[in-house]
């Protein structure tokens, strides 16, 4: 992709999200760590409704490494794969009191050694809560790379991430991190996208949408 559409599709994020920012409400590392491991394949807005209490009852990291899994699984009953959830959250915890003294580490191999914990998890804890520069690759940010050419149809999350992080200035990876979430979450969603209105469909590489680029030019 070259440096000028790289340019423009920045900008236009820019003027559509320019204050795009994590969704998932959180008070430490800690929480930071655990909320986004409750959040695979569940909407923010369902974890932080279940966070709201859940970080009254479970301050500490000693807390979670405690309680039972039964007990656990009750309180993350509100969410899909609740019971998997609660497994790695207490397994987790239990890692993390063993080998990094409770602390969660600024690290991204360390965290992937915790039980739950991959790389695009690792990268958003990294990124939010360290503020390290950092390119985590969800389901949104994935298919809006692949749609406007930063990456291949079937190229791996890993190489969307490596493409990304090659064609963006490090200093902007946190901002277009969260702002690529956004344009996927409410703009170039996967089911019904706002082609209609998008000034970017030009550079779409879907082509069954190019019916509206006509439309998007007037």
């Amino acid at each position: 992709m070259n440096k000028e559409k790289i340019k423009r599709i920045l900008n236009e994020l820019d003027r559509m999200f320019p204050d795009a920012k994590c969704e998932l409400e959180y008070g430490n590392e800690l929480e930071l760590l655990i909320a986004v491991m409750l959040s695979a394949q569940t909407t923010d807005a369902s974890v932080n409704k279940l966070t709201k209490t859940l970080f009254k009852k479970y301050r500490t990291v000693d807390d979670y490494a405690n309680a039972s899994l039964e007990v656990l699984e009750a309180d993350l009953r509100s969410i899909g794969l609740y019971r998997n959830k609660a497994k790695n959250v207490k397994a987790m915890a239990e890692k993390l009191i063993e080998d990094f003294q409770g602390v969660v580490p600024c690290d991204h191999e360390a965290l992937q050694t915790l039980p739950g914990v991959g790389r695009k998890t690792a990268n958003v804890v990294i990124s939010e809560g360290f503020k390290v520069p950092a390119l985590a690759v969800d389901t949104h940010v994935e298919r809006i790379s692949k749609r406007l050419g930063f990456a291949l149809k079937n190229d791996s999350v890993l190489q969307v991430e490596k493409k990304l992080m090659k064609a963006i200035d490090k200093e902007r990876w946190i901002k277009t991190h969260h702002q690529l979430i956004f344009f996927g979450r409410y703009h170039c969603k996967s089911m019904n996208p706002s082609c209609q209105d998008c000034r970017l469909i030009d550079i779409c590489k879907e082509s069954k949408r190019k019916k509206y680029l006509k439309k998007a030019e007037i």
